[in-house]
């Protein structure tokens, strides 16, 4: 029976890989960049599905055909998912780079990804398609031209920078939509989180485990350790009392739902087991007591004189 049964499970298993694809082979069929794709990712245009076997995320057949069969494919594609930089996305909306910059910080337009360049400055790239609605919607106009509004001005000098906020809000809910296991949700939500702060809410070590190992693997962003690696870990976290606080929520009302459905394995009690009984000793066999004259000397006995 169990052979039978683990031929069934290889064979549900092929099938399910057999009607997906790689990313990298999902990005050259609907010929896309592999960024081009990420970010298409992040935005929601391209749906993927999880690996059974363990070999990261994959493309349905059926998500492929459906996206080639979209007019203007792959242009309208391509120009859909397009990320540019500071310098371009003014430019999309017919602004100075310094008044981009502003509205990025403000958080009025949100990063979808970034990088650090070779002097290890961030680099942060937005949605043009965003870009193009925000500078079309006449209610922004008076932040596109003329001088900024006091109260943000304020808000700039004070020193805000939303950025970073905004790409781990948006990076969440990709992470939160890929997730298809309580646990998983609530791993997502502790990636944000120092890991003091995530000591502080879930003290059983076991859950501790359980949520590392379902932690999202982050972006790579330079070899573990390095300096490039230490800035991304950083804006990978959050330091917004008010994010932190919504984070430690959130997190702890995730963990409720992950223990409802199941609770974190954990190793088996050890049984006690009682030693095994001793074997027995045989009783030692009375001596024999001396015979003859030293036996009876030993007892105490006396020789009868008259025996003599």
């Amino acid at each position: 029976m169990s052979g039978t049964t683990i031929t069934h499970e290889n064979t549900a298993t092929t099938g399910l890989r057999e009607g997906t694809v790689a990313q990298s082979r999902a990005a050259r069929e609907l010929s896309l960049k592999r960024s081009e794709f990420d970010v298409a990712v992040h935005l929601g245009r391209i749906r993927t599905v999880p690996d059974d076997g363990g070999g990261g995320r994959r493309v349905a057949r059926a998500e492929i055909d459906r996206l080639r069969a979209e007019a203007g494919f792959p242009e309208a594609l391509r120009k859909s998912v397009e990320a540019v930089g500071t310098a371009e996305g003014a430019a999309v909306m017919q602004v100075s780079a310094p008044r981009f910059t502003r509205l990025a910080r403000l958080g009025l337009v949100v990063p979808v990804h970034f990088y650090l360049n070779r002097y290890r400055a961030v680099v942060w790239l937005y949605p043009a398609e965003e870009l193009r609605r925000f500078a079309a919607d006449e209610k922004n106009t008076p932040l596109l031209s003329g001088r900024t509004p006091e109260g943000l001005r304020d808000q700039l000098e004070a020193g805000l920078d939303l950025r970073p906020r905004n790409w781990r809000g948006r990076h969440l809910g990709l992470s939160l939509r890929q997730a298809d296991d309580p646990w998983a949700r609530a791993a997502v939500v502790a990636s944000l989180l120092d890991p003091v702060q995530v000591a502080e809410i879930v003290k059983d070590p076991y859950e501790r485990a359980l949520l590392n190992r379902f932690r999202p693997t982050p972006p790579a962003h330079g070899t573990p350790g390095s300096p490039a690696a230490h800035i991304a870990e950083r804006i990978m976290t959050a330091d917004d009392p008010d994010e932190i606080a919504w984070l430690r929520a959130d997190l702890t009302h995730a963990l409720d739902e992950a223990r409802e459905r199941r609770p974190a394995p954990r190793p088996a009690p050890k049984t006690h087991t009682p030693p095994a009984a001793a074997e027995r000793k045989p009783s030692p066999r009375p001596k024999r007591r001396p015979a003859g004259l030293l036996g009876r000397l030993r007892r105490g006995e006396r020789r009868d004189p008259a025996a003599c």
